[in-house]
């Protein structure tokens, strides 16, 4: 049997470490002296390195107290732990690069552009979610949209903050989320780029169908997506066929001469300058296309289609 000290001595460690570990349960006593001095046996050795060796992966005490209660320390426990410690310092160390990069930003920019860049940074959680900007867009869209198009449609407009951002990409997040959290102030804005309220067609169609729009429109957007990323410039096709076909499909309507050359003055007249600021910044986030490049890569197709058939 040997006394605290003789333990703490043989595991390196201090006479302190070890009463901490057993008053908290963690290391039991074999037994007291006949002066009331705690005792323990060989086998607390094993249970003292193994309390340290988890202890060094920054596992809470607790932590650690509920593995050493399960009959294999090492098996599925140990590992589901490891797994939390994992996503735990993955997200310090995102916050910690976000922090670099905002002081870098801070750092470099103009003297007179450095209260305005405070200001934006300071708005922003280190690291970043997307609650704005989903928040954004749940007011935005049509209201009883069906909640699985709803959350596709959030999925494709709401950019991920990167993991490990450049001073500008935080500046682009920054300014986006100060863009979304400024609201909509009157008017409700849509993914499309133009102002969802008044809608043109939507005040002289009463029939408009809003989800069946946005459906068609995710065809529509993929098919221009691999447009851009082939780097082909606007025309006629696939891509404008569907996008035009949503449009009427919504309307319960044909695609005919006369709907594409209305479709065009609707796009024009409801123009949205948020909506449009906002695929701009959310273009800096990603080097895939968004549905803001999407929807104006359809739009200056059909300009060019209607003007080839003038």
């Amino acid at each position: 049997m040997w006394s605290i000290g003789e333990l703490a001595e043989h595991a390196g460690v201090t006479v302190k470490t070890v009463r901490f570990y057993s008053d908290r349960g963690l290391l039991p006593e074999a037994g007291r002296s006949s002066g009331g001095h705690r005792r323990y046996g060989p086998e607390a050795l094993d249970r003292l390195r193994l309390i340290r060796s988890l202890r060094t992966l920054d596992l809470p005490v607790p932590e650690v107290g509920r593995l050493l209660e399960q009959d294999e320390v090492l098996g599925g426990a140990l590992e589901d732990a490891v797994a939390r410690q994992l996503r735990e310092l993955g997200s310090q160390l995102t916050a910690l690069r976000w922090r670099e990069a905002a002081l870098r930003l801070l750092h470099d920019c103009p003297p007179e552009e450095r209260a305005d860049r405070l200001t934006l940074i300071g708005g922003l959680a280190t690291p970043p979610d997307t609650t704005v900007l989903a928040r954004f867009w749940r007011r935005a869209l049509p209201p009883r949209m069906p909640a699985g198009l709803t959350a596709a449609i959030l999925d494709a407009a709401v950019p991920q903050p990167p993991t490990d951002p450049a001073p500008d990409k935080v500046l682009a997040f920054a300014r986006l989320h100060a863009l979304a959290s400024g609201g909509c102030s009157g008017a409700s804005h849509s993914p499309t780029g133009k102002t969802a309220c008044p809608n043109e067609l939507a005040r002289t169609d009463a029939e408009y169908r809003p989800a069946v729009l946005y459906q068609g429109l995710a065809e529509a957007y993929d098919l221009a997506g691999a447009e851009l990323r082939a780097g082909r410039d606007p025309r006629d096709g696939e891509a404008l066929d569907s996008f035009v076909a949503a449009h009427a499909a919504s309307r319960s309507t044909r695609d005919t001469p006369a709907f594409r050359r209305r479709l065009r003055v609707m796009l024009t007249v409801t123009d949205d300058p948020v909506i449009a600021r906002y695929w701009e910044l959310a273009g800096e986030l990603t080097d895939a296309p968004t549905l803001g490049s999407a929807h104006e890569w359809l739009r200056t197709a059909l300009d060019g289609q209607l003007a080839a058939a003038a």
